[in-house]
Protein backbone atom coordinates (compact mmCIF):
# COMPACT_ATOMS: atom_id res chain seq x y z
CA UNK A 1 0.00 0.00 0.00
CA UNK A 2 2.94 2.47 1.04
CA UNK A 3 4.39 1.77 -2.75
CA UNK A 4 1.15 2.20 -4.49
CA UNK A 5 0.76 5.49 -2.39
CA UNK A 6 4.27 6.67 -3.18
CA UNK A 7 3.68 6.21 -6.82
CA UNK A 8 0.79 7.93 -6.90
CA UNK A 9 2.15 11.03 -5.06
CA UNK A 10 5.39 11.07 -7.03
CA UNK A 11 2.97 10.91 -10.46
CA UNK A 12 0.95 13.52 -9.41
CA UNK A 13 4.19 15.72 -8.71
CA UNK A 14 4.99 14.99 -12.31
CA UNK A 15 1.93 16.30 -13.54
CA UNK A 16 2.04 19.20 -11.50
CA UNK A 17 5.36 19.97 -12.39
CA UNK A 18 4.54 19.42 -16.46
CA UNK A 19 1.22 21.42 -16.27
CA UNK A 20 3.44 24.21 -14.29
CA UNK A 21 6.73 23.95 -16.60
CA UNK A 22 4.41 23.70 -19.62
CA UNK A 23 4.07 27.80 -20.33
CA UNK A 24 8.11 28.06 -19.71
CA UNK A 25 9.07 25.12 -21.94
CA UNK A 26 6.69 27.28 -24.82
CA UNK A 27 8.31 30.59 -24.09
CA UNK A 28 12.01 28.80 -24.37
CA UNK A 29 10.50 27.18 -27.72
CA UNK A 30 9.53 30.62 -28.99
CA UNK A 31 12.77 31.93 -28.32
CA UNK A 32 14.66 29.61 -30.12
CA UNK A 33 12.38 29.96 -33.44
CA UNK A 34 13.14 33.68 -32.92
CA UNK A 35 16.76 33.04 -32.50
CA UNK A 36 16.85 30.67 -35.54
CA UNK A 37 14.99 33.09 -37.36
CA UNK A 38 11.67 30.20 -37.86
CA UNK A 39 8.75 32.54 -38.48
CA UNK A 40 6.76 29.34 -38.92
CA UNK A 41 7.32 27.59 -35.88
CA UNK A 42 6.97 30.91 -33.70
CA UNK A 43 3.52 31.78 -35.66
CA UNK A 44 2.38 28.19 -34.53
CA UNK A 45 2.48 29.33 -30.86
CA UNK A 46 0.56 32.11 -30.98
CA UNK A 47 -3.47 32.13 -31.31
CA UNK A 48 -4.47 34.44 -33.42
CA UNK A 49 -7.88 34.70 -32.68
CA UNK A 50 -6.72 35.73 -29.36
CA UNK A 51 -4.02 38.53 -29.81
CA UNK A 52 -6.53 40.23 -32.62
CA UNK A 53 -9.26 41.62 -30.53
CA UNK A 54 -6.70 41.91 -27.72
CA UNK A 55 -4.62 44.21 -30.11
CA UNK A 56 -7.72 46.04 -31.06
CA UNK A 57 -9.42 46.69 -27.69
CA UNK A 58 -5.59 48.06 -26.59
CA UNK A 59 -5.34 50.40 -29.21
CA UNK A 60 -9.22 51.59 -29.54
CA UNK A 61 -8.84 52.23 -25.26
CA UNK A 62 -5.35 54.30 -25.92
CA UNK A 63 -7.27 55.97 -28.89
CA UNK A 64 -9.73 56.83 -26.73
CA UNK A 65 -7.84 58.11 -24.06
CA UNK A 66 -5.27 60.47 -26.75
CA UNK A 67 -8.67 61.77 -27.64
CA UNK A 68 -10.17 62.59 -24.15
CA UNK A 69 -6.51 64.57 -23.77
CA UNK A 70 -7.53 67.01 -26.87
CA UNK A 71 -11.40 67.94 -27.10
CA UNK A 72 -11.04 70.10 -30.12
CA UNK A 73 -9.68 67.79 -31.53
CA UNK A 74 -12.35 64.97 -30.80
CA UNK A 75 -15.38 67.67 -31.50
CA UNK A 76 -13.68 69.01 -34.62
CA UNK A 77 -13.25 65.25 -35.68
CA UNK A 78 -16.29 63.80 -34.66
CA UNK A 79 -18.09 60.47 -35.24
CA UNK A 80 -16.42 60.95 -38.92
CA UNK A 81 -12.69 60.53 -36.90
CA UNK A 82 -14.05 57.81 -34.22
CA UNK A 83 -15.33 56.17 -37.38
CA UNK A 84 -12.26 56.35 -39.06
CA UNK A 85 -10.12 55.32 -35.90
CA UNK A 86 -12.06 52.52 -35.53
CA UNK A 87 -11.71 51.15 -39.30
CA UNK A 88 -8.18 52.03 -39.48
CA UNK A 89 -7.31 50.22 -35.99
CA UNK A 90 -9.30 47.20 -37.52
CA UNK A 91 -7.77 46.42 -40.67
CA UNK A 92 -4.48 47.08 -39.45
CA UNK A 93 -4.64 44.74 -37.02
CA UNK A 94 -6.25 42.23 -39.19
CA UNK A 95 -3.84 42.57 -41.70
CA UNK A 96 -0.72 42.84 -39.41
CA UNK A 97 -1.35 40.08 -37.02
CA UNK A 98 -1.12 36.94 -39.06
CA UNK A 99 0.79 34.03 -39.32
CA UNK A 100 1.70 34.62 -42.36
CA UNK A 101 3.20 38.23 -41.25
CA UNK A 102 4.47 37.27 -38.23
CA UNK A 103 6.47 34.50 -39.84
CA UNK A 104 7.79 36.78 -42.48
CA UNK A 105 8.97 39.43 -40.13
CA UNK A 106 10.85 36.79 -38.43
CA UNK A 107 12.47 35.32 -41.16
CA UNK A 108 13.59 39.23 -43.10
CA UNK A 109 14.43 40.63 -39.35
CA UNK A 110 12.61 43.72 -39.67
CA UNK A 111 12.30 44.13 -43.22
CA UNK A 112 8.29 45.49 -42.68
CA UNK A 113 5.69 45.47 -44.95
CA UNK A 114 2.79 47.55 -45.20
CA UNK A 115 0.70 45.95 -43.00
CA UNK A 116 3.21 46.15 -40.38
CA UNK A 117 3.73 50.03 -41.11
CA UNK A 118 0.30 50.86 -40.76
CA UNK A 119 -0.04 48.75 -37.26
CA UNK A 120 2.84 51.06 -36.50
CA UNK A 121 1.18 54.08 -37.31
CA UNK A 122 -1.92 53.09 -35.98
CA UNK A 123 -0.30 52.53 -32.23
CA UNK A 124 1.40 55.56 -32.82
CA UNK A 125 -1.69 57.59 -33.45
CA UNK A 126 -3.58 55.80 -30.65
CA UNK A 127 -0.66 56.32 -27.89
CA UNK A 128 -0.11 59.84 -28.87
CA UNK A 129 3.07 59.81 -30.37
CA UNK A 130 1.76 61.77 -33.07
CA UNK A 131 1.24 65.53 -33.12
CA UNK A 132 -2.23 65.95 -33.09
CA UNK A 133 -2.04 70.27 -33.49
CA UNK A 134 -0.65 69.02 -36.92
CA UNK A 135 -3.44 66.18 -37.45
CA UNK A 136 -6.54 68.86 -36.66
CA UNK A 137 -4.29 71.81 -38.94
CA UNK A 138 -4.36 68.49 -41.88
CA UNK A 139 -8.00 67.94 -41.08
CA UNK A 140 -8.30 71.71 -42.11
CA UNK A 141 -6.34 71.58 -44.95
CA UNK A 142 -7.61 68.31 -46.33
CA UNK A 143 -11.16 69.68 -46.16
CA UNK A 144 -12.09 66.95 -43.24
CA UNK A 145 -10.51 64.21 -45.24
CA UNK A 146 -9.43 62.36 -42.49
CA UNK A 147 -8.01 59.28 -45.05
CA UNK A 148 -5.46 61.84 -46.56
CA UNK A 149 -4.27 63.32 -43.26
CA UNK A 150 -4.04 59.24 -41.78
CA UNK A 151 -1.62 58.94 -45.06
CA UNK A 152 0.41 62.21 -44.07
CA UNK A 153 0.38 61.01 -40.43
CA UNK A 154 1.89 57.90 -41.48
CA UNK A 155 4.24 59.01 -43.86
CA UNK A 156 5.88 61.28 -40.97
CA UNK A 157 5.93 58.20 -38.49
CA UNK A 158 7.46 56.27 -40.94
CA UNK A 159 10.24 58.74 -41.22
CA UNK A 160 10.87 59.54 -37.60
CA UNK A 161 13.90 58.44 -35.96
CA UNK A 162 12.04 56.29 -33.63
CA UNK A 163 10.62 53.91 -35.85
CA UNK A 164 13.69 53.99 -37.14
CA UNK A 165 15.41 52.56 -33.94
CA UNK A 166 12.29 50.30 -33.39
CA UNK A 167 12.50 48.86 -37.22
CA UNK A 168 15.90 47.92 -36.21
CA UNK A 169 15.48 47.08 -32.38
CA UNK A 170 18.04 49.54 -30.89
CA UNK A 171 15.46 50.29 -28.07
CA UNK A 172 16.48 50.82 -24.29
CA UNK A 173 16.82 47.32 -22.71
CA UNK A 174 14.06 48.24 -19.64
CA UNK A 175 11.09 49.07 -22.48
CA UNK A 176 12.25 45.56 -24.11
CA UNK A 177 12.08 43.38 -21.44
CA UNK A 178 9.45 40.96 -21.29
CA UNK A 179 6.96 40.13 -18.41
CA UNK A 180 5.88 36.69 -18.02
CA UNK A 181 2.61 35.33 -16.26
CA UNK A 182 -0.01 32.75 -15.66
CA UNK A 183 -3.24 33.42 -16.76
CA UNK A 184 -4.50 29.98 -16.43
CA UNK A 185 -3.38 26.42 -15.79
CA UNK A 186 -2.74 26.04 -20.32
CA UNK A 187 -2.32 29.59 -20.34
CA UNK A 188 0.75 32.46 -20.39
CA UNK A 189 0.94 36.03 -21.40
CA UNK A 190 4.53 37.83 -22.26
Amino acid sequence: MKKLLTVIVLMLLIAVGVIAGSPYYVAYQMGQAYEARDGDALARHIDFEQVRPSIKNQLTTRFQATLAQYPAIDQLGGDPLRAFASQFINTSVDKAVTAENVANLIRTQGQVDDATKQLAVAWAIASNKVNLTELVQGMIANRGDVQAVAKEQMAQVLASPEFEQARQGNTSTTDSQPTLAYCGYDCFTI
